[in-house]
This record gives C-alpha cells, structure tokens and sequence, in this order.
C-alpha cells in the first residue's frame, strides 16, 4: 500500500522519485460543538438569555437583584438551585418546601455557600411558620399551580414579606399546560402535581387583590415549552436523566438555533404565542 501510494506522488509530480515520501498525517478531526450538549446545559443557556443568574450583579432575574441586606425565602426550595445563587450573595436564607428530604438536601447544599444563615421549614404553607415581614426577598417558582388555595398561599408571602419585599415568582403559562394535556401522563394533572392552570390574567389578578404591584409579567422558555412535549412522546424516561434522542435531538438543534445571529430574536417570538413559564417581579408597598 505504502508503494503504491508513493508510485502515484511519483506520477503525480508530487514527490521526486529519487527522494523519500513525506506523508503529512492527518490533521485532527474537528471538535464537535455539539459533543457536551444536553437539554440542562442548553436550559440554562436559554435562562441566561432571559436574564436568569447575572453573577456580575447577583441578580436572580431582571427586577429582582439580592444582597448582603437581604433575607431570601425561597418556598417550595426544591433542589435549592435559584436559592444557591442567593447564597452566593451572602444574603440570609430561609428554605421551605413540603418536601422534608428536599429541604435538608437543599440545607446540605447551602451550608458550604457564602450565606450567611440558613434557617430551614418543612411546610405547606398553610399558614408559613414565620413571623410578619420577616424576608425582603420572596421566591417562588412553579409553586402555586400545585396548592388546593393559591390564594391562601400568597396571602402567606405577602404578610411574611418586609414593606417594599421584592418578590419572584412563576407558574405554568397556560399555552403549554393544554399543549401537553392530550400527551402527559394523567399524574401529571392530578394532586400533587397540577391542579391548576393559571392563565395569564388570573395570575396577574392573583397577586394584585393579595396587594403586590406588579412591576413585570414575562413569558419565558419556549424551549422547555417543547422538550416536555418531547419528553412525554419519548415514552418513560428518568426525569433526572433523560436519554432518549429525540431529547437529545432537540437540545442540540436549540443550541445551534442560539448560535445563530437571530436566534435569540426567534426565541422571544416563540415565546409570545407558547411558553414554559410565566414569570412576575412584584413588590409589597412600603
């Protein structure tokens, strides 16, 4: 083979005859770009186009900044991931969750972060086990469509909340709730998972007659929106570990839609007319 190769440089005029063959190796095969893509990784990347986790300004989400000064409540922490960047802060935080293995795992995880106490509640909620205006800074995200009185709930976060309180919180937008309703697994609408499904003016309405003043009303991840489709096409699946390559294929085809120059311009529209979440930034008069 290796004569054979040097008979054809020969005739080729590429190499003299009388000189030996110098055969260039190959040179390395491209890196993928594609290669430690996975739905969380393109997610999160998705989130940071939203305004999730600014670390250069410790602002959660856009309206919604925490500091030293602050005493976070996070309720219905789960695995503590929006709470830990609180803690990054070095603000005061207080997890709560109805979860009792959740809350210490979420604890677990906050004691080795800059916080600067970490107080933890098993609850409902109903009521919170906290004193009146006790946290400046209240979170709660994909909460409220799973609690029998909503109201109830926020009627909770607004007295325990500071004069002037910020407060993050989010639910399902309705879009995507009966997009997946023909394909989702019945437990998926059963308690304790979505009883509820809040469209956009009854969320807003919710938080107005408990008396936040709502300062943004924001529809976010038309990419989540469409992986939970995915995800309950794809047949049973490990949430914590999905591996089905449709899963796989939409992850990868999202992040090279955001590689695009008008990708994220694609993304916002998306999200006008089919979103994951609808997220509002309130505050608690003075």
């Amino acid at each position: 083979m290796r004569r054979q190769l040097k008979t054809f440089l020969v005739k080729a005029k590429i190499i003299h005859p009388d000189k030996p063959a110098r055969i260039a190796a190959a040179p390395p095969a491209p890196a993928n770009p594609l290669a430690n893509v996975d739905s969380f990784s393109v997610g999160l990347r998705s989130a940071r186009l939203e305004g999730w986790f600014n670390e250069g300004n410790n602002t959660v989400y856009p309206g919604f900044t925490v500091s030293a000064d602050d005493t976070v409540l996070d309720l219905g922490c789960g695995d503590g991931g929006i709470v830990s960047f609180c803690a990054n802060a070095n603000a005061d935080i207080i997890v709560a969750d109805i979860d009792s293995a959740k809350v210490e795992a979420t604890r677990l995880k906050l004691e080795s972060l800059p916080a600067k106490s970490v107080r933890a509640l098993v609850t409902d909620a109903a009521p919170l086990q906290l004193e009146d205006a006790t946290a400046s800074r209240i979170i709660c995200t994909e909460v409220l469509e799973h609690v029998d009185d909503p109201a109830g709930v926020v009627a909770e976060l607004v007295r325990i909340g500071k004069p002037g309180a910020r407060y993050l919180i989010s639910v399902p937008d309705a879009s995507a709730e009966h997009i997946q309703k023909p394909i989702a697994a019945d437990v998926y609408y059963q308690k304790p998972n979505h009883i509820h499904i809040f469209s956009r003016d009854e969320f807003r309405a919710l938080l107005e007659n408990a008396g936040l003043i709502v300062e943004s009303h924001e529809l976010n991840s038309f990419y989540w929106a469409l992986w939970w489709c995915f995800f309950w096409v794809s047949g049973p699946q490990d949430l914590a570990n999905p591996t089905h390559p449709l899963l796989a294929s939409w992850a990868q085809t999202w992040q090279l839609l955001l590689d695009t120059p008008n990708g994220p311009v694609l993304k916002r529209e998306l999200e006008k007319h089919m979103a994951k979440s609808q997220v509002i930034v309130a505050y608690k008069p003075g």
